[in-house]
């Protein structure tokens, strides 16, 4: 560009970015909290060592510490337990009176890839076609979403967060709640790969109903033999591409198949989703004849289907204890008490916030219901801690509170599965999070709003 065109450009451009910045500063001004606010600050990676004094520590895995010290240094745990010497230049936080707990993990979200229901663009959770098994969910994470912030103050630290749609939807990506981008937020890209088992009731064809799945370009839905031969041949196909690459035969690549190798070779697994008991006990069929580590995700009926579930070793994901009953013939408690049924039968299981990024939050509660109907609380604990980590491929570094580990934690007033708990400071790998969000800064907004009316008043 010559030098007069970039005087030209200049003196266009000038006044449009003053107004703009002059704009941008009345706006800060105006609105300060409002922009201050956008619900949380992203933290620098741990760069002190901290040791946690005084709290009662609940490791998960190695039972309760009273008047536990917790050490961590370069987001990981180096030592727990009860008057354990801290090294000179560690940074003592007294927590005297207080809970620590790992993070919380939800093993079947969609926070960070659904924003708002009613916005069509702020959602990517379910792609097009029945057969994406090499989409990853953390490439389309918003590091920005709002719903971090929520999910974060109700303890849930971790997600696996998950797409939607067709017969083989994606994988779950397991994600940190912290971070500027996705990069730094992503624990495990290809944590599990996820099929949508088919509906039975479309044995005999038609259009209409689903069973969570896409439908067949056309309109006209095939019965439900031939949804799950397709799923069976696509399966077969993955398996004769990993053959023959590993034969080192000239195959085209495709990124379908490439994605489904490590599912087939058994070291990530594949979770089903499959609520009815014909549907359980067919994915169940299904997966002993491809060889898969089988995860069932939904389990409406699982506690039919238990005594396979145990000889099989085969987990669950519960995706709700908080639903109404979806039959009339069930009780009202039919979701609620479906955890400790499962426990009672021997049943694995993880608790789930139920898939919506409005409902991550929720995750703390859900086993906390399920708790009120008869599930043990240090169960419950389990359900949305170590049980979904080890499903997941993860606990090795999360889950539970023990040298190694991450340093992915609460400190916590009680229980955190209790409503009348607060979660008072989190750890992610270290980092003191900002544990403001959007729903706080409201809270604040309006009481202050109260406050003055009052003064007005008085």
């Amino acid at each position: 560009m010559h030098a007069n065109q970039q005087r030209a450009m200049t003196t266009t451009t000038a006044p449009y970015f003053s107004r703009l910045l002059a704009a941008a500063a009345m706006c800060m001004a105006a609105t300060p909290l409002a922009l201050a606010a956008q619900e949380r600050m992203t933290v620098p990676p741990q760069s002190e060592r901290i040791a946690l004094r005084g709290a009662t520590i609940h490791t998960v895995t190695k039972g309760v510490i009273p008047n536990g010290t917790i050490i961590f240094e370069g987001g990981k745990i180096i030592a727990v337990g009860a008057n354990i010497e801290i090294p000179a230049g560690t940074k003592i936080v007294d927590v005297t009176g207080k809970h620590i707990y790992p993070g919380l993990i939800d093993a079947y979200s969609t926070v960070g890839i659904a924003e708002i229901g009613a916005v069509d663009m702020s959602n990517d959770v379910n792609e097009v076609g029945d057969f994406n098994p090499n989409v990853r969910t953390d490439v389309a994470v918003n590091a920005e979403s709002r719903h971090i912030g929520t999910s974060r103050s109700q303890g849930v630290l971790t997600t696996l967060t998950t797409p939607g749609g067709g017969l083989i939807s994606g994988m779950s990506s397991a994600m940190a709640l912290e971070g500027w981008t996705w990069e730094e937020m992503s624990l495990e890209s290809a944590a599990a790969l996820n099929v949508n088992w088919p509906d039975p009731t479309q044995r005999r064809g038609g259009r209409g109903g689903g069973g969570g799945f896409g439908g067949q370009e056309g309109g006209n839905r095939a019965t439900y033999e031939e949804r799950v031969q397709q799923l069976k041949n696509y399966f077969a196909e993955a398996r004769a591409y990993r053959d023959a690459v590993a034969a080192g035969e000239r195959v085209r690549t495709d990124a379908r198949y490439m994605a489904m190798i490590p599912a087939l070779d058994r070291k990530i697994p594949v979770v089903v989703s499959a609520n009815g008991a014909s549907q359980i006990n067919d994915a169940i069929t299904w997966a002993k004849q491809e060889n898969l580590r089988l995860i069932i995700r939904g389990g409406d009926d699982a506690i039919h289907v238990a005594a396979r579930l145990r000889a099989e070793n085969i987990p669950v994901i519960l995706t709700s204890t908080m639903d109404a009953p979806s039959r009339d013939h069930e009780g009202y408690d039919a979701a609620y008490s479906r955890a400790a049924q499962l426990h009672t039968a021997g049943v694995r299981f993880a608790i789930s916030g139920g898939a919506g990024s409005l409902y991550t939050d929720r995750l703390p509660y859900e086993a906390g219901v399920a708790v009120a109907f008869g599930l043990p609380e240090e169960e419950a604990i389990k359900a949305v801690t170590i049980n979904a980590a080890e499903f997941m491929g993860l606990s090795d570094r999360l889950g539970s509170l023990e040298p190694g580990k991450q340093a992915t934690l609460l400190i916590t007033t009680g229980t955190p599965i209790d409503t009348r708990s607060e979660i008072l400071q989190a750890y992610i790998q270290g980092r003191e999070l900002d544990m403001n969000d959007i729903q706080k800064h409201f809270f604040e907004k309006y009481m202050e709003k109260v406050r003055q009316k009052m003064k007005i008043i008085s």
